[in-house]
């Protein structure tokens, strides 16, 4: 051991290394630092990554991604926010339209004109067939054909499970002539 200085104290703290020694503190210091520094840019990056994780689909990811990146390259913090707002935002798929409404609409109509073609052909524009009369129609086809307009009204009021209870019982009762007379 050396030898203190007659000025210095009598006992000194643990980190204060004598001359030629490897200064621990320091060495520690530096992993801590460099640990930090690390630890801190993923941090950064995960988090400026998390507009593009939180959208819901793919045109909505490319917006993201661009502001995301503009933002990265111009430290424009208003990019990130403004991506970070549309990833939040979720917007309706245009790609894959929910037709269940309209097609059970155009298979009641296509229904509808199956029950009576006449009435779905095109009016001629020749004089003989326009002063043609129109085929006699059955007491039973007119019925058929009351029920299904008069069912295609209200099918736009009522739920899925009355709908098919009314075609039931007014197909079960013949049609509307024996429900009570009423019509459409």
């Amino acid at each position: 051991m050396t030898d203190l200085n007659p000025a210095a104290a009598h006992h000194l703290p643990f980190f204060i290394t004598p001359p030629g020694a490897t200064d621990v503190l320091l060495v520690i210091m530096a992993v801590v630092l460099i640990g930090a520094v690390l630890a801190i840019g993923v941090f950064f990056f995960w988090l400026h990554s998390l507009p593009e994780r939180m959208v819901h689909n793919k045109i909505q990811f490319d917006i993201v991604a661009v502001l995301a990146l503009l933002s990265l390259f111009t430290h424009q913090h208003a990019f990130w926010v403004a991506a970070l707002l549309i990833a939040l935002i979720d917007f309706p798929s245009f790609s894959i339209p929910e037709f269940s409404g309209s097609l059970g609409r155009i298979a009641n109509s296509l229904e509808a004109i199956a029950a009576n073609p006449a009435e779905a052909a095109p009016p001629s524009r020749s004089p003989e067939k326009a002063e043609a009369a129109p085929p006699s129609r059955s007491p039973e086809k007119k019925a058929r054909i009351t029920t299904s307009k008069s069912l295609a009204h209200s099918a736009e009021a009522l739920p899925n499970n009355a709908q098919t209870d009314q075609l039931e019982s007014a197909s079960a009762n013949g049609g509307p002539e024996k429900q009570g007379g009423k019509h459409a």
